[in-house]
C-alpha cells in the first residue's frame, strides 16, 4: 500500500463524498480506490494473473493436439474456449 497526500479541487471532493457514502465506504481513500477500480482500466490495463495465463496456454496446447495448426474459425474457437 502506498500512502499519499492529495489536493482535490471542490468538484472532486464531492464526487468522492458521494462515491463514499454510496458505496458505505469508511473513509474517502477507499472511495477513491473503488473509483480507480471502477475507471481506471481506461488509461492503466491491470495486470493478468498468472492462472488466467496458464488457463489460455493449456487451451493453446489443447487445441492444437486436437486441430494441429488449421485455420479456425472464430465460432469454432469461442465454442472451444468457452466449453473448457
Amino acid at each position: 500500500m502506498v500512502d499519499a497526500r492529495v489536493s482535490l479541487n471542490h468538484y472532486s471532493n464531492k464526487v468522492l463524498a458521494v462515491v463514499k457514502a454510496k458505496y458505505e465506504l469508511k473513509d474517502k481513500s477507499e472511495a477513491l480506490n473503488k473509483f480507480i477500480d471502477a475507471y481506471g482500466e481506461n488509461e492503466v490495463e491491470k495486470e493478468v494473473k498468472e492462472s488466467y495465463i496458464k488457463k489460455i496456454l493449456k487451451i493453446e496446447k489443447d487445441h492444437i493436439k486436437k486441430y494441429g495448426y488449421r485455420h479456425t474459425s472464430i465460432q469454432e474457437l469461442r465454442k472451444e474456449i468457452e466449453g473448457k
